[in-house]
């Protein structure tokens, strides 16, 4: 009977022995409840030996933790309803503040973000929401952080992951930058047509005083259009040569007493010609 006792005693003491030994990891911290006081002395990473019955180990986790913010819906100061979700890393800075002055600190993270984010919405217009995204991440990052010191959790980063746009407002958005890039393009069209017609102004200039120039590039031309289409054969026929025989043919129909021909349109109902009257000679002047 006595060894019996003596076995059990030892069995009893083991098992209390094991139940006061903790281990604490690395990225751990141990707050240590005595008959539900907290002592002041937190525990490291580690084995730590507890009271039996008396003390009971509370684990905070110092990792930086991610919280994703759920989509939330407001209007921008300009009048448009949008939905943004964001994400919060925060890490516990002081667990004894953690674990006694807060109930459950991630959903009290959780609500702050929520509604400074919605807060961010309506003090925000929509192209700040698209476009200037770090300066509301800092604003949103102070006013999740303000309150969250007093917990003792400090807030890494916020960002904002997506704004999601109603339909209609897509669709004039994208209308706009059509619009945009439309009057981008006729501009740099108008532009590189005025640069073309200054350089025109300045060759036209060149040729003026350089008459071989025209003629140089009236055969370059020549060549261009032999090389794209070799069945067809160009020949520039100037319109100056055209003049000339205009005023070489016009004294030969005088002399033979035919009136000069004058152009008629077509189509253009023919006048009769009026009669050609004879005019006598005049006489010879006396000497």
């Amino acid at each position: 009977m006595v060894s019996y006792v003596l076995l059990a005693i030892a069995v009893a003491a083991l098992v209390l022995l094991g139940s006061s030994i903790r281990v604490v990891t690395q990225f751990e911290r141990g707050i240590v409840f005595r008959f539900g006081r907290a002592l002041p002395e937190v525990r490291g990473p580690g084995l730590t030996v507890l009271v039996p019955v008396a003390d009971r180990l509370h684990k905070v986790t110092m990792q930086i933790i991610t919280m994703p913010v759920p989509a939330q819906e407001g209007i921008t100061r300009d009048n448009v309803t949008v939905k943004v979700d964001a994400v919060v890393y925060f890490r516990v800075f002081d667990p004894m503040k953690v674990t006694v002055d807060v109930q459950n600190y991630d959903a009290a993270i959780g609500q702050v973000a929520q509604a400074s984010l919605r807060s961010i919405i309506g003090k925000s217009d929509l192209d700040d929401l698209l476009s200037n995204r770090e300066r509301l991440n800092q604003g949103l990052e102070l006013m999740i952080d303000s309150p969250a010191l007093d917990w003792g959790v400090h807030i890494d980063r916020v960002e904002i992951k997506d704004v999601a746009l109603p339909e209609s407002m897509k669709r004039s958005m994208s209308r706009q930058a059509e619009a945009e890039r439309e009057r981008r393009s006729r501009v740099i069209t108008a532009e590189g047509e005025l640069q073309a017609s200054e350089k025109l102004a300045q060759a036209a200039e060149v040729m003026a005083e350089h008459p071989a120039a025209l003629q140089l590039r009236l055969l370059q031309t020549v060549v261009e259009v032999a090389s794209e289409k070799n069945s067809t054969l160009v020949l520039p026929f100037p319109v100056e040569l055209l003049r000339f025989l205009e005023r070489s043919t016009l004294p030969e129909r005088t002399s033979a007493g035919a009136p000069p021909a004058t152009a008629v349109p077509v189509g253009a109902p023919r006048e009769p010609a009026p009669p050609v009257a004879a005019v006598p000679a005049p006489s010879p002047l006396p000497s």
